[in-house]
């Protein structure tokens, strides 16, 4: 029995938006990754991020329309995933570096002012003085 329409344009809008979803888990690992030139890290690395975005987009499909996986999920999934790719990443990981620099720089002066107390009672105990 064919699906209904408005649930099969569902079934295509999420597997577009599970495409632009993985476009942006491989931009920020990309990020991540760096320049490493080991190449057994590299593969080791690469399978364990694919293995990754497959249960995170398996997962995201199965809450959104039941994990109904026909073929044009997978087209339509890899064409999103070209386009995203094709004319979005630059954008986004410029934007995604930024986030992730504003995130350490809030999060090292967090630490910084959580450890400060701490420093000061312990050069107190010791008997140290900076």
């Amino acid at each position: 029995m064919p699906l209904p329409t408005d649930i099969q344009f569902s079934i295509i809008f999420y597997a577009i938006i599970a495409g632009i979803l993985t476009g942006a888990m491989f931009d920020l690992y990309r990020i991540i990754r760096g320049n490493i030139n080991v190449k057994v890290i590299i593969v080791i690395e690469d399978i364990l991020f694919w293995v990754l975005a497959a249960m995170i987009v398996f997962a995201f499909l199965l809450y959104k329309n039941y994990a109904f996986l026909g073929p044009y999920v997978y087209v339509f999934m890899l064409i999103s995933l070209a386009v995203y790719i094709k004319f979005i990443s630059e954008s986004v990981i410029k934007a995604e570096v930024i986030i992730l620099n504003m995130i350490i720089k809030v999060s090292r002066i967090l630490f910084k002012n959580l450890i400060y107390p701490f420093k000061v009672i312990f050069y107190n105990l010791t008997g140290k003085n900076n």
